[in-house]
């Protein structure tokens, strides 16, 4: 699953883009909660984003845990 950062309200989201068709940089992690956690554990996302600070990615685990529960 593809995952992009998007400002909302001032601050930057890790939003899922499950089209693909967002522009801008990207980074890809497994749709389970294990890789989530880990990536945000490890703060893969402003890493692999180039954000400064924690962007807040609670979009992402949302979906991870909707697709966990079908």
């Amino acid at each position: 699953m593809r995952v992009t950062a998007v400002i909302r309200h001032g601050q930057s989201v890790v939003e899922p883009d499950i089209e693909g068709a967002v522009p801008g940089r990207g980074a890809h992690l497994h749709p389970t909660i294990e890789c989530y956690d880990l990536a945000v554990r490890r703060k893969a996302f402003a890493r692999a984003l180039r954000l400064e600070g924690g962007p807040s990615s609670a979009p992402v685990g949302a979906y991870v845990a909707g697709r966990v529960t079908e």
